[in-house]
C-alpha cells in the first residue's frame, strides 16, 4: 500500500486511535508501524488473533493491561556490553518478566480456544534463575539486600555497629554540660560524609576537633570532634567496602541479564506484539465492530471476482451517533460504482469509509460495520480524493488530480480497489467529462474494483449502458433541502439546482427562462429520473414498514418467549415442591406400616389382625387421597408428571408389602401354581385381583392389577381360580413402580464467557436437573477475572432452596475460579 492513499483514507488517525488503546510503549509503536496486508492468510490470521483477544478482554481484561512492562533492550544492551545496571534498571527487568509470565499464563491456561495467541505466548522464553537472583538481592524499592552476598551481610552488620557507636558517642558530649553551652543547637549531622556537631564560632577552639563546614552568616561550624575522629574514619572505610561489595552484587546480576540477552529481546517483541493485538480488540469493543469476512477472489467473465459488501458501514473517525450507516453492496455483475449526488451529499465520506474499512479489515482490525459484511483483500486500494493541488510543485487542482491516477493506472491490478473522487474535475466541463469517460473506460477495461463519484451526466449514461458498471446516488431531501447522507444503489442522482433555487424564492420568469435554456432529452431524462427516485422512495417507505412491523414481530415473539421461560421455571420450582411434599407424605405413610408390621409381629389374636386390616385399608385410603391431590396439583401447573411416575413415588411401599408378610414357618417354599397369566389375590392389598405377567428369580413375579404393575414376593400372593378372580375384581387398584430416575447432568457447569443473567439461567436449570438426579456435589467454573460473575453465583447460591453449602475450590482444582456446590439429598 503506498503512503499517499494511506493518509489521504486517513489510516494513520484510525492507528492513532488504536495506539491510545495500547499499555506498553512498544506495542504502542508496533500499532503505528501496522500496514494492511495484500495477503489473505494472513489477513484472516491477523482477524482471528483480535478475535481472540477480545474473548480474552471478557473474561481476563486486568491481565492484559502491560503497563507495568518496560522496553528493557537499552538495559540488555548495556550489559551485553558490560555496563553494570542499577538496580532501579534490574528492577525494570524483573517487572517485564513477570508481565510477559502472567499474560503467558493467562493465554496458555486456555490455548484450546486460543491457538492463535498461544503460538504468539510460546515464544516467551522463561528466565526463572534470573528472576530468582534479582527477588534475592533487590528489595521491592530497588535497595540491595544484606543476603545478596556474604561478604555484605558482614559489612553491613560491621556498619551497624559503627555507627551506632559513633552516635552514641557524640550523643553523650551533648549532653555534657561543659559542651552544651558551646552548641549553637544539641544536634548531630552530617558534613562531607562525616558525622560532626554545630558549633558557636565563637567557641570553636574550646571544643578539640576539626572544622568541616560553616553556615552561610558564619556564625556557625561544624566540628568533627576528636574524640570520634577514628570512628568516622571507620565509618567512611565501611561504607566504602560497602559500595564495593554492592557494585560486586550488581555486576553479577547484570551478568545474569547478558546470558539472557536474546530471551529478553524476544520477550520485548512477543509483549509488543500482543499488547498490540489487544490494542486492536479495545478499540473494536469500543467501536462496536464487527469482524468482517475476508473472501478469496473468483474470477469470472467480465468480472475481476472481487466481494464488497459493507452492511451499516459507518466511518470510524466520525462521532458514532452522528454518522449515518450506509449499505455499499455489489452485487456479482457489478464491480464499478459510479457515485452522484449533490455537493455536501456524503459522496467523498461514502469514498473514504469503503476504503478505510477495507484497509482496517487487511490489518486485523474489526470493522464498524453490521455483521454479514465480507470484502476481498485487495493487493493494493489506492486513493484520488481531496484536494491535491502543490505550490511547492506548481501544480494545479486538475495537474495534481491527473498525476496521481496516472500513478494509480500504473500500479492498479484487476485485484485493486480505486476511489476516485471528482474524476475529470479542475479544467473544462466539456474536456473534463469526456476525460472522465476515457479515464473510467480504463478502469474498467483493467478490471479494477472501482467507485468513482462525480457530477458529470456523462457518466451517468456511461454506467447506465456498460457491463459490470452501476449507477448510485446519495439520497437528497427536496421538501427539507438537505441530503439524507443515505447511498441509493441503482439510482443516478440528481443535481437539484432548479428545485433548490424554487424553494429558496428565485423569481418564477428566471426559473422559466433556465428550464427553457434547457435541452428537450435532459428535462425528460430529468423528469423521469424524478419520478424512479419517488417510486423508490415509496418502495423505501413500505419496506421501512414492513421492518418495523417485523421488528414489532420479533419483540412480541421474545416477550412471549421469556414469558414462557419464567412460566418453565415456575412450573419446575412447583413439580420440585410438589416431589418434596410427596416424599414427606410417603415416609410418614411408611412409618405407619412400619407400625403395622410391629404390630402384626407382637399381636397374635384375631382382634389384633383385623386391627391390622383396618389400618391398611387407612393407608390405602390416604395414599390413594395424596395421589388424587398430587394429580390436582399437576393438572393445575398445566403439564403433569406421567399417572406411573407419580404412582411410582411408592415404590418404598415394597416395604409396605413386606408389613404384612406371612410368618417365616409358613413360608417355607413358593406356591405352586404360579406361572405367567395366572391370577391370583394380593392380601397386603386388601385382596386386590391381578394376574402374573412374568416370574422375575426364584420369589419375585411381576403382576398386573388393572393398569398398574407391581413388583411381589411370590409368598404375598394368594392363587386363584379365573372363576374366583372375577369375582373378586372390581377393588381400587394401587400401581407401585420404581420412579423414573432423571438423567444426571454433567458433574461440571461452564459459566465462563457469559453475561452474569445467562449465567444465572443456566445454573438454575442445572442445580434443578442435578438436585432431581441425586447427585451430591457440583462444580460451577466460573472463572477468576474481576469476580463479578464469582459474587453473582454465590449470591445465588445462597438462596437456593436445595444448597447444603459452598466453597471455592481447592489449590490446584480451579482455586478461586471454581465453586464446588453440596446438594441435599
Amino acid at each position: 500500500m503506498h503512503e499517499k492513499d494511506l493518509e489521504a483514507l486517513e489510516y494513520p488517525k484510525v492507528l492513532a486511535q488504536v495506539a491510545r488503546r495500547a499499555t506498553f510503549e512498544p506495542g504502542r509503536q508496533a500499532v503505528l508501524a501496522l500496514r494492511p496486508t495484500a495477503d489473505l492468510p494472513l489477513a484472516q490470521q491477523w482477524q482471528a488473533q483480535t478475535r481472540e483477544a477480545r474473548r480474552v478482554l471478557t473474561q481476563d481484561g486486568p491481565a492484559t493491561d502491560l503497563s507495568d512492562a518496560l522496553d528493557i533492550r537499552p538495559w540488555v544492551d548495556w550489559a551485553t556490553r558490560e555496563k553494570i545496571l542499577s538496580p532501579e534498571e534490574l528492577l525494570g527487568i524483573w517487572r517485564t518478566i513477570q508481565a510477559a509470565r502472567r499474560i503467558r499464563r493467562v493465554i496458555l491456561r486456555r490455548r484450546r480456544e486460543l491457538p492463535h495467541l498461544s503460538r504468539i505466548a510460546h515464544r516467551i522464553v522463561g528466565t526463572p534463575d534470573l528472576v530468582e537472583a534479582i527477588e534475592q538481592a533487590l528489595t521491592r524499592d530497588g535497595r540491595v539486600r544484606d543476603q545478596a552476598s556474604p561478604e555484605l551481610a558482614r559489612v553491613r552488620a560491621a556498619l551497624r555497629r559503627t555507627h551506632q557507636a559513633l552516635l552514641q558517642h557524640l550523643e553523650r558530649l551533648i549532653r555534657d554540660p561543659d559542651v552544651r553551652p558551646w552548641l549553637q543547637e544539641p544536634i548531630i549531622t552530617r558534613r562531607h560524609g562525616r558525622y560532626v556537631l554545630p558549633v558557636k564560632a565563637e567557641h570553636r577552639h574550646q571544643l578539640p576537633g576539626i572544622v568541616l563546614d560553616q553556615s552561610g552568616s558564619g556564625a556557625t561550624v561544624f566540628m568533627e570532634p576528636m574524640s570520634v575522629v577514628e570512628e568516622n574514619n571507620r565509618l567512611r572505610t565501611l561504607e566504602k567496602e560497602e559500595e564495593r561489595e554492592v557494585r560486586r552484587v550488581l555486576a553479577r546480576l547484570t551478568r545474569r541479564v547478558a546470558i539472557y540477552a536474546a530471551r529478553l529481546r524476544q520477550m520485548v517483541e512477543v509483549l509488543a506484539e500482543l499488547d498490540a493485538i489487544f490494542a486492536r480488540a479495545r478499540y473494536a469493543d469500543e467501536l462496536d465492530a464487527e469482524e468482517p469476512e475476508l473472501v478469496p477472489f473468483r474470477p469470472r467473465e467480465g468480472h475481476p471476482g472481487s466481494t464488497l459488501r459493507l452492511y451499516r458501514a459507518r466511518h470510524p473517525l466520525l462521532p458514532q451517533d452522528k454518522a449515518v450507516p450506509i449499505d455499499v453492496v455489489l452485487d456479482d455483475e457489478t464491480y464499478v460504482l459510479v457515485l452522484t449526488g449533490p455537493n455536501t451529499g456524503g459522496k467523498t465520506v461514502t469514498l473514504k469509509t469503503v476504503g478505510l474499512l477495507a484497509l482496517m479489515a487487511q490489518s486485523g482490525l474489526p470493522i464498524p460495520a453490521a455483521a454479514g459484511s465480507a470484502l476481498s483483500v485487495f493487493d493494493g486500494i489506492y486513493a484520488d480524493i481531496g484536494d491535491e493541488q502543490s505550490i511547492e510543485q506548481s501544480l494545479s487542482t486538475f495537474s495534481a488530480h491527473l498525476t496521481n491516477l496516472i500513478r494509480i493506472l500504473k500500479h492498479a491490478t484487476s485485484r485493486s480497489l480505486a476511489l476516485l473522487d471528482e474524476l475529470g474535475a479542475g479544467t473544462d466541463p466539456q474536456e473534463g467529462a469526456a476525460l472522465a469517460q476515457a479515464l473510467l473506460d480504463a478502469f474498467v477495461r483493467k478490471r479494477v474494483t472501482t467507485l468513482v463519484a462525480t457530477h458529470y451526466p456523462a457518466l451517468k449514461l456511461y454506467a447506465h449502458r456498460t457491463p459490470g458498471v452501476r449507477n448510485a446516488s446519495m439520497e437528497f431531501d427536496p421538501e427539507t433541502l438537505r441530503p439524507t447522507y443515505r447511498l441509493r444503489i441503482g439510482l443516478p442522482g440528481r443535481s437539484n439546482a432548479l428545485i433548490i433555487a424554487e424553494r429558496l424564492g428565485l423569481d418564477p420568469e428566471i426559473l422559466a427562462a433556465a428550464r427553457a435554456g434547457l435541452h428537450p432529452d435532459d428535462v425528460a431524462a430529468d423528469d423521469l429520473l424524478a419520478d424512479l427516485q419517488r417510486q423508490h422512495q415509496a418502495a423505501e417507505r413500505a419496506r421501512a414498514e414492513w421492518e418495523r412491523k417485523a421488528r414489532e414481530a420479533q419483540a412480541l415473539a421474545k416477550t412471549l418467549q421469556a414469558r414462557l421461560d419464567a412460566w418453565e421455571r415456575e412450573r419446575t420450582r412447583l413439580l420440585a415442591q410438589t416431589r418434596a411434599q410427596l416424599e414427606e407424605e410417603i415416609e410418614r405413610l411408611q412409618r405407619q406400616v412400619r407400625r403395622l408390621e410391629r404390630r402384626l409381629r407382637q399381636g397374635s389374636g384375631l382382634a389384633d389382625a383385623a386391627d391390622a386390616q383396618a389400618l391398611v385399608d387407612e393407608v390405602r385410603e390416604q395414599a390413594d387421597a395424596r395421589l388424587a391431590d398430587i394429580e390436582v396439583q399437576s393438572a393445575a401447573q398445566t403439564e403433569m408428571p406421567s399417572e406411573d411416575a407419580l404412582a411410582s413415588v411408592l415404590e418404598p411401599g415394597a416395604e409396605s408389602a413386606d408389613a404384612v408378610r406371612a410368618p417365616e414357618d409358613e413360608v417355607d417354599e413358593a406356591p405352586a401354581g404360579f406361572a405367567p397369566g395366572a391370577p391370583v389375590a394380593l392380601p397386603a392389598l386388601g385382596g386386590q385381583v391381578g394376574h402374573i405377567v412374568r416370574l422375575l428369580d426364584e420369589d419375585e413375579a411381576e403382576v398386573q392389577v388393572g393398569p398398574l404393575t407391581l413388583r411381589v414376593r411370590l409368598y404375598e400372593l394368594e392363587p386363584l381360580s379365573r372363576r374366583a378372580a372375577r369375582k373378586r375384581q372390581g377393588r381400587v387398584q394401587v400401581e407401585v413402580r420404581e420412579l423414573p430416575r432423571v438423567p444426571p447432568p454433567e458433574p461440571e457447569l461452564h459459566l465462563r464467557g457469559l453475561t452474569v443473567d445467562e449465567a444465572l439461567e443456566r445454573l438454575e436449570r442445572y442445580l434443578e436437573r442435578a438436585y432431581l438426579a441425586g447427585m451430591p456435589f457440583v462444580r460451577i467454573v466460573h472463572g477468576k477475572g474481576s469476580g463479578t460473575l464469582r459474587e453473582a453465583v454465590h449470591r445465588f447460591l445462597r438462596t437456593y432452596p436445595h444448597v447444603r453449602r459452598f466453597t471455592l475450590g481447592r489449590p490446584g482444582e480451579g482455586d478461586r475460579g471454581v465453586t464446588v456446590v453440596y446438594l441435599e439429598n
